[in-house]
């Protein structure tokens, strides 16, 4: 079996039996990069020169904690969840209820979809809105997988449509650049406006399943305990601060200030360190309490770090197996002249290679390079071929245990402890997202 493929199926198989992703990954990356030939010394060394490609993204995601963490502390959290849970009302009916988990999806779906564009934080602002949301979740018995798929269409669907912001990078720096790069000596030439064109099938067969997910999959009541989640998870024991309107002022600066800086610079360290200070300057915490800040948001969003850092090496080891190349050559070698059976496959490939490096932007160079000299030979038009590339590039980033479009959600959703990764998050999201980007993509390919 090519190692990658086995590689991905040992990853996914224990994280779907619950063992630690972390654990997961770096059994995954042993397996793969023995059975593609390295030794276990040269294994090894490839896990720990990808490692410190993921450093840096752990180093944000602790620093955003601790921003998540100081902001909760402000009060304002709270205020927003108690002016919502003020919505309900003690004696709501049934018609209110469902308006307010409408307004609440929507709401959820908007911020996601401008963290990518509008102000593009990615997946920054998670930790800051949904752990207070969860008090007016549960009382509406809202099934948080709704909100999670909700969540994960809007952190991936802007960028494979939007050339702004992310989709910017994605769009135009990366997909557009890597396939006139490969198609430079073949005559393929790739114009701006055709990429965005190409993805809108692949992107509203996204739209279907999500609408499936919100209206279908996941529209009845589920029951979830209710606990103090801001003293037990971002608090650590202490009580919430009472909103004053210094307070609040000064969280509001810090959190602008915050955005600015990260779209300034480009760093989302810088810009939580500064929204940090300012939230200290306003009284919210003291500087001696910054150590127990910093704790707290570390403990937080450790998880999701180590993940981020664990995959990082596996796609490194993956790269250094050279299966990547022999898995596609190999596909290739079942289907002949067959076009349909080809785009179907190159799909595919792309869905085991982004599911195992959990990153879509990451895996286009990986992939155009073999891809477009095949797309030309099969026959497949310049727009057919950027949907080819991009959807196998997409498919997998919703739906990987590894992806920060599954991992983000988890880490708002499951504060308290009732939001299963694997289940609740990735199972969902790979069902309704990956599946309809595959028909739709192989549509948009033989259409286009």
């Amino acid at each position: 079996m090519n190692a990658v493929i086995l590689a991905v199926l040992v990853m996914v198989a224990l994280s779907l039996a619950r063992v630690s992703v972390v654990f997961a990954l770096v059994v995954g990356a042993l397996v793969g990069g023995l059975v593609g030939g390295l030794s276990l010394d040269e294994t090894l060394s490839a896990f720990n020169d990808g490692v410190g490609g993921g450093a840096q993204v752990a180093l944000a995601y602790a620093t955003l904690g601790a921003f998540a963490v100081a902001i909760s502390r402000s009060g304002l959290p709270d205020m927003l969840a108690n002016r919502l849970i003020t919505m309900l009302g003690k004696e709501a009916t049934a018609a209110h209820q469902a308006r307010v988990k409408v307004f609440l999806l929507v709401a959820v779906l908007l911020v996601a979809i401008s963290s990518q564009n509008a102000i593009p934080v990615h997946i920054a602002f998670i930790p800051v809105l949904i752990p207070p949301l969860l008090v007016v979740m549960n009382r509406l018995q809202l099934d948080r997988r709704a909100v999670a798929c909700a969540l994960t269409f809007g952190l991936t669907a802007p960028y494979m449509l939007l050339p702004v912001g992310f989709g910017a990078i994605f769009l135009n720096d990366i997909l557009l650049a890597n396939l006139n790069s490969a198609g430079e000596s073949l005559g393929l030439e790739i114009t701006r406006g055709m990429v965005p064109m190409a993805m809108a099938i692949p992107v509203g067969g996204m739209a279907i399943g999500l609408l499936v997910a919100l209206f279908f999959s996941y529209r009845g009541q589920r029951e979830y305990t209710s606990k103090d989640l801001v003293a037990t998870n971002a608090h650590q024991g202490h009580t919430p601060a009472k909103p004053h309107t210094f307070g609040l002022v000064m969280s509001g600066v810090a959190i602008v200030a915050a955005l600015g800086l990260q779209l300034y610079t480009g760093s989302m360290i810088v810009g939580g360190l500064v929204g940090i200070g300012l939230l200290s300057l306003g009284g919210i915490f003291k500087w001696r309490e910054a150590d127990d800040l910093f704790t707290s948001g570390m403990r937080m969003m450790a998880l999701i770090g180590f993940i981020m850092i664990s995959a990082a090496g596996f796609a490194e080891v993956m790269k250094a197996t050279g299966a990547i190349d022999s898995l596609v050559a190999g596909a290739f070698e079942l289907f002949g002249d067959n076009r349909g059976l080809a785009a179907l496959v190159m799909l595919l490939v792309g869905l085991f290679i982004t599911l195992g490096i959990g990153s879509s932007f990451s895996t286009i160079p990986i992939i155009a390079a073999i891809f477009v000299p095949l797309a030309v030979q099969f026959g497949f038009s310049p727009m057919a071929t950027v949907v080819l590339v991009g959807t196998a590039a997409a498919l997998g980033d919703a739906g990987s245990p590894a992806s920060d479009s599954t991992l983000g959600p988890t880490s708002g959703l499951n504060v308290d402890g009732q939001h299963d990764h694997m289940w609740d998050s990735v199972v969902p999201t790979f069902l309704h997202y990956n599946v309809p980007l595959i028909a739709f993509g192989w549509l948009a390919a033989m259409s286009l």
